[in-house]
């Protein structure tokens, strides 16, 4: 026989999972464990001492059997008929042989005998009813009664108990064992367990406590303690900003500043901390393995109907058998030809007791069936795959917590049935909010203001610049470096410009690439009043700092993402009205037309720039109120002609066309009445020609149009006073007219990558050059007149076929070797006074 203890090993449960047990589920392993030993118990007695005792019952009380007459009956037979036959007879003794008082002896025995057999004689005869049957036979009917006569649920009520109750025990814990549910269980369990314990958990609940005093401190003074403005504007300003001006699509509300937390209460142990950042990551993606179904929710249902329609099978047949566990009962064996008799009368002697086991029985199993009953209706009356933490949300500071669904909810309203704690320390951990604090505390404590300040360089302006790339947040050491000029944020999630940032008197320039960037409105009114340059890189436009549209001091903005035309709504309400000052606006996107609300901008925009990722730009009319527009740039826009939008910007000197798909350049000639376009860049295009209108332009000083397919040029082109720039690298041009030497005032002419294969001696009475690339083409002589150039610089021969350089470079007193791109054998081949001579240091300054 088994024990208990073996038994009770199949309702064993981890003692971590009690958390997911509610109080049904408790009182059923209970229940099913008084259950299990009353099985056991019943069994027990049924295995020692249950038997049945069956007498035989006779129709006709007077008639005897002749089967099985034994001495005794012959004799009771004898005395019942009234004849004294004594039982015991004295024989006759010899007793001449024997002493005297030897024979006296056995003469006074047998007198005494036969006394003895008189006073017996003497008594009444037995009454009763003559059975005629030995013990072996008793027994035999016994047990032929036992199997015949007696109920199958007498006999087996306790193994029946003992198999329902280990049902029910499986049944309420396989959902712990299953494999597609226990991995699930077990993970959370873990997690919860984790969360619960975890330092970071205390110490997020505590400061929310400290924060929530504080606040309270604040509304019961009248918030005296409120910081204030840097100016009166500034805070008639910042209260028009938090009255919802709409940006971008969204209410722009400056972010109240966080109330100081005690030094003690900011203090975390390293090891905790990367702990709780590891248990944040857990579970975030526990989340996303779970909330994807509800496969344990089901289970548990399932559990539960099974459990219940258990509970009422047991009930149902049980309750009918209540009433034939009987002491007596009447067996008719088919045994007459062994015994003489067709009938016995029977008692059961463990019919009592098996009767109060099994009343006993069906009360737990009513008491079971209505944990059951009442765990579907609590299954059933709400929504158990949805789980809200707005409790939580309202108690503490992490108002971001979001509520969860499937089986996560499932888990968490069990959790909730044995302690709501748990589920309020677990929300801590889905929060960003919380996740964003620890990361700060974590970021301060490894990034201090040493290490911050070996990461100050100085750029190409001589700047003082900090370039931070991939860190979980903005150190608060960074605030502390006073004169810094120029700061770049690249990839940060979370950044955070607080009440500090004001201490940083000399920053002018920020970069935000991918950096989703909160300010407090102290911090807000610093950055309004300072900053000059912001560049924004993004990938949609909502995810540009609504407050970047306040900036009223902004001087140049760079925005870096996609700005499609379905978002150009998105930044057309009256975004940029406030960029008072607003000179420079750069705009690196998709866009396909130019938005409306750039011409908010064009009393005091000076510089526009459009980069296109090869989205074909097509409506530029907004341009034409940009009259104060300088310098224009729109890169990569699939251009095919030259925009007229363009020519009603009197005021435009610089002009950008580059990378866009224009072939022909007939409108050149509206140019003309750009009195002050100086500059003209059309390289990177797929132009094959020149009008002779460009003469008109008789203001332009520098011509891009390299990187086309050029194969001639005209000799208007040459007729421009002012041209000092001219680049006409990278095409197919043949021949270099001799008109060139009519620009007097050329100092940079740039050739190469072409197919010139001689070069005009008119070329070298250009005597401003400073730069002459002739490199990449088909030379193979270099004009001695190039001796004539004695400001020229640069001058770039390599990949020609020439075969000497003449001796006359050494006259180029500004050209030195660093400045002269040849072949090395060339060079080499030059007399030693000529690399003598260009060896030598320069003592003259370029014009």
């Amino acid at each position: 026989m088994f024990t208990l203890a073996e038994v009770a090993s199949l309702n064993d449960v981890q003692p971590t999972y009690r958390i997911l047990k509610p109080w049904w589920d408790v009182l059923m392993d209970y229940l099913g464990l008084v259950m299990l030993m009353l099985a056991i118990f019943g069994m027990t007695m049924q295995i020692t001492k249950d038997h049945m005792a069956c007498l035989p019952c006779l129709e006709n009380p007077q008639e005897e059997s002749g089967a099985g007459h034994n001495s005794f009956t012959e004799q009771t037979t004898q005395g019942s008929s009234g004849t004294s036959a004594p039982m015991f007879t004295s024989a006759p003794l010899v007793t001449k042989d024997l002493p005297d008082s030897v024979v006296h002896e056995i003469h006074a025995t047998q007198q005494q005998m036969s006394a003895a057999s008189e006073e017996f004689w003497r008594q009444p005869p037995p009454t009763g009813v003559r059975t005629n049957l030995d013990f072996q036979q008793y027994a035999f009917v016994n047990q032929m009664c036992y199997h015949v006569a007696l109920p199958w649920y007498s006999k087996y009520f306790s193994y029946l108990t003992l198999i329902h109750t280990l049902v029910l025990m499986v049944s309420s814990n396989f959902w712990f064992k299953y494999p597609k549910t226990c991995s699930k269980i077990e993970h959370f369990v873990s997690i919860l367990g984790r969360c619960f314990e975890s330092p970071w958990t205390t110490k997020a609940l505590s400061e929310t406590a400290c924060e929530d005093s504080e606040e309270n401190k604040q509304r019961l003074t009248g918030g005296s303690s409120a910081p204030k403005q840097v100016s009166t504007e500034g805070s008639d300003e910042a209260s028009n900003a938090n009255s919802s001006t709409p940006m971008l699509g969204v209410k722009f509300s400056a972010d109240k500043p966080i109330a100081e937390v005690p030094s003690n209460m900011t203090i975390l142990d390293k090891k905790d901390g990367e702990q709780a950042k590891a248990l944040f990551e857990k579970v975030r993606k526990f989340r996303v393995h779970v909330e994807d179904s509800d496969f344990i929710y089901k289970f548990y249902v399932v559990q539960t109907i099974v459990k219940t329609v258990k509970f009422i099978l047991i009930l149902s047949y049980t309750s009918t058998f209540l009433a034939k566990i009987n002491f007596k009962h009447v067996c008719e064996p088919d045994i007459k030809q062994l015994t003489g008799y067709k009938k016995f009368f029977c008692t059961h002697n463990m019919a009592f007791m098996l009767n109060k086991l099994l009343i006993s029985y069906m009360a737990l199993i009513l008491i079971y069936g209505m944990a059951c009953l009442y765990a579907l209706f609590w299954v059933f009356r709400r929504p158990l795959k949805e789980y809200s933490f707005e409790k939580v949300r309202e108690e503490s500071s992490f108002s971001d917590i979001p509520d969860v669904k499937n089986d996560f909810a499932f888990l968490l309203h069990m959790v909730d049935q044995y302690d709501e704690l748990y589920s309020k320390r677990f929300g801590v951990f889905l929060s960003e909010v919380s996740e964003n604090k620890l990361r700060e505390i974590s970021l301060n404590h490894e990034w201090t203001f040493d290490k911050v300040r070996q990461l100050v360089t100085r750029n190409a302006q001589d700047q003082q610049e900090l370039h931070l790339f991939m860190l979980s947040g903005l150190p608060n050491a960074v605030f502390d470096l006073t004169d810094l000029e120029v700061l770049r944020l690249e990839l940060i999630p979370e950044v955070r410009f607080s009440a500090k940032v004001s201490q940083m008197s000399s920053l002018r320039e920020l970069h935000l690439y991918h950096c989703p960037a909160k300010v407090e409105q102290t911090g807000f009114a610093f950055l309004r009043d300072h900053l000059r340059c912001l560049h924004v890189k993004f990938i949609d436009v909502a995810e540009i700092p609504a407050w970047v549209y306040l900036l009223r001091s902004l001087r140049e903005l760079n925005l870096i993402g996609n700005l499609s035309s379905e978002n150009n709504k998105m930044i057309g309400l009256e975004s940029m009205r406030d960029l008072r000052h607003l000179k420079t606006l750069c705009l690196k996107s998709n866009l396909a037309k130019m938005p409306t609300n750039i011409t908010e901008l064009s009393p005091h925009l000076i510089k526009l720039v459009v980069h296109n990722d090869g989205t074909k730009l097509m409506v530029l009319n907004s341009l034409k109120k940009m009259i104060n527009l300088i310098e224009l740039e729109l890169h990569s826009c699939e251009l095919e002609r030259i925009p007229h939008a363009i020519f009603s910007l009197t005021n435009l000197q610089e002009l950008d066309l580059k990378s866009n798909s224009i072939r022909t350049i007939e409108e050149i000639i509206s140019f003309q009445h750009l009195k002050r376009l100086c500059c003209l860049k059309l390289w990177h295009n797929k132009i094959t020609t020149i009008p002779s209108s460009i003469s008109h332009v008789r203001s332009l000083e520098a011509l891009h149009l390299s990187h086309n397919k050029l194969e001639s040029l005209p000799p208007a082109l040459f007729t421009l006073p002012k041209l000092w720039h001219l680049d006409l690298s990278h095409n197919a041009i043949l021949v270099l007219p001799a008109d060139v030497a009519l620009l007097h005032n050329l100092q940079y002419l740039a050739l190469n990558s072409n197919k010139l294969e001689a070069l005009p001696k008119s070329l070298f009475r250009c005597l401003k050059l400073k730069a002459l690339l002739l490199g990449n083409n088909a030379l193979t002589f270099l004009p001695e007149s190039v001796g004539h150039l004695l400001q020229l610089t640069h001058l770039e021969l390599r990949g020609n076929c020439l075969d000497r350089l003449p001796v006359q470079l050494a006259n180029c007193r500004m050209l030195r070797k660093t400045g002269l791109v040849v072949e090395d054998h060339l060079f080499d081949a030059l007399p030693v006074e000529a690399k003598e001579s260009i060896n030598q240091e320069s003592t003259f300054t370029s014009g």
